[in-house]
């Protein structure tokens, strides 16, 4: 279902790009998406310390230590993820590309090998593991079915309405029509808080699993 959500969104969003001519290109609007999901991403690293804090305050006592525990995974995933990100803006604030003469000129010395051997483990590795983590952390939502199988649906019902929030103070999809524009604004969070009110329903309904679980309650 959530796949379903997520694609019928994106042909819309394509829809929509395309007949109010927000994109020319389809690259630009492959990029928009890229960015989007680069922002959700880190939305949801910013709200997910806060809703752990909000289910600690809740969980009853003997909970807190098992609680914090588990968590610990998903922050461990956000540190990988932001890691990976800054090895970036590092390479290019350090300069360590500037000056040298190219790779491929002149004789191979001790500089090049370690400029060689960082090109090639930021092309191979980190920008690799950056593009696919972004779309991987929000599909999962950072692991939090480690903490609790009811977390990851809450986190995207949160995540959903404060992209939503961003969208009204950002003044996104500029030169659609009013209300075309608030049934996009309004329809994504709407849309995935009714799949994750569902998802929580089977999850209550036919595993037993609910918040109160989780909070020892």
């Amino acid at each position: 279902m959530r796949k379903i959500r997520t694609w019928v969104g994106v042909a819309a969003f394509v829809w929509m790009s395309y007949t109010y001519k927000l994109s020319t290109k389809l690259s630009e609007t492959a990029d928009e998406q890229v960015d989007k999901s680069w922002t959700s991403a880190l939305v949801l690293a910013a709200t997910l310390p806060v809703v752990v804090g909000v289910l600690y305050y809740l969980a009853a006592p003997a909970a807190r230590r098992d609680l914090l525990r588990r968590a610990g995974r998903c922050f461990g995933a956000i540190v990988a993820m932001m890691a990976a990100a800054s090895v970036f803006p590092i390479i290019v604030l350090s300069g360590f590309f500037e000056g040298e003469e190219p790779l491929v000129e002149g004789h191979f010395t001790a500089t090049k090998g370690l400029m060689l051997a960082v090109l090639l483990l930021v092309t191979f590795w980190v920008l690799p593991f950056v593009v696919l983590g972004v779309g991987l952390a929000v599909q999962h939502v950072f692991r939090t079915a480690d903490i609790h199988e009811t977390v990851p649906p809450l986190l995207i019902m949160a995540l959903a309405w404060e992209m939503a929030l961003i969208d009204v103070f950002t003044g996104a999809h500029e030169g659609v029509p009013t209300l075309i524009r608030f049934v996009f604004i309004l329809g994504s969070p709407l849309s995935v808080t009714a799949v994750g009110l569902w998802e929580l329903h089977r999850l209550r309904v036919h595993y037993g699993l609910g918040l109160r679980g989780l909070l020892m309650r």
